[in-house]
């Protein structure tokens, strides 16, 4: 077998847009304690116009149904679009590839894990209109990096005294802010391999082969302790425009 072969097998083939039900029972924790799905129908139901930011394969603005009568949906990553727009076709909902052009459209924004762009969300945004993001911070997963012996996978931070001072800059007004690191347990080394090859920003210049030392004392690592634990990076802000 080649070198980093059975890392390669054991990860199984590279998921199809956004899709991780592979690691389920593999993985164990990322979740922070807020549900970001609640808090997000919380906003739509008193809203007539969202738009989804980064919406990704639109699998989580899908569950948010019922939406508000004009809903948007914005996925830049050729890979996702084209899932994105047959899952919110039934919907109603339009996938755009760029921001739409216009002003004061929306009630609600929505940004799950994706762009924070300052100025645009509040030329978007109503009045009273609602910001609602939950991102990965920077140093989400850090442990894997240095387990393996990789840099690491941010130079600047983002976290979310970051954030909040970009939303308050463009004008707008934060209403609530929330950061954890929750913690996460890989089960087996092909869930790692296949984490990384499907983030291939987390260690950019990851292959089995590349790794094939470090990825060996993980592997009996995770045999002797049933796991391995690194620390996630969530962080939430809520943002009104006045």
């Amino acid at each position: 077998m080649r070198i980093g072969q059975q890392y390669e097998e054991s990860a199984g083939e590279r998921a199809t847009a956004w899709e991780f039900a592979w690691l389920d029972g593999r993985d164990v924790g990322s979740e922070p304690s807020w549900s970001y799905p609640g808090l997000a129908r919380a906003l739509l139901r008193r809203a007539s116009s969202l738009l989804d930011l980064d919406t990704g394969n639109g699998e989580l603005l899908a569950e948010l149904a019922p939406l508000p009568p004009h809903t948007v949906a914005v996925e830049s990553w050729a890979r996702n679009t084209p899932v994105a727009r047959d899952r919110l076709a039934p919907l109603g909902v339009p996938v755009l590839t760029e921001l739409p052009g216009g002003e004061d459209e929306f009630d609600v924004v929505l940004s799950r894990h994706g762009r924070l762009p300052a100025a645009d969300l509040v030329r978007l945004l109503r009045r009273d209109g609602v910001l609602l993001t939950q991102q990965v911070g920077s140093d989400d997963l850090a442990g894997l990096n240095v387990a393996l012996g990789a840099p690491p996978a941010h130079r600047q931070p983002w976290n979310a005294g970051v954030a909040v001072a970009a939303l308050t800059a463009a004008g707008l007004e934060v209403t609530d802010v929330r950061e954890e690191h929750p913690s996460v347990t890989f089960t087996d080394v092909g869930s790692v391999v296949r984490q990384l090859r499907d983030l291939p920003w987390q260690i950019r210049d990851f292959t089995p082969r590349l790794y094939q030392e470090p990825l060996d004392r993980l592997d009996t690592f995770i045999r002797l302790h049933g796991g391995f634990t690194v620390t996630a990076h969530r962080f939430l802000v809520e943002a009104v425009r006045r």
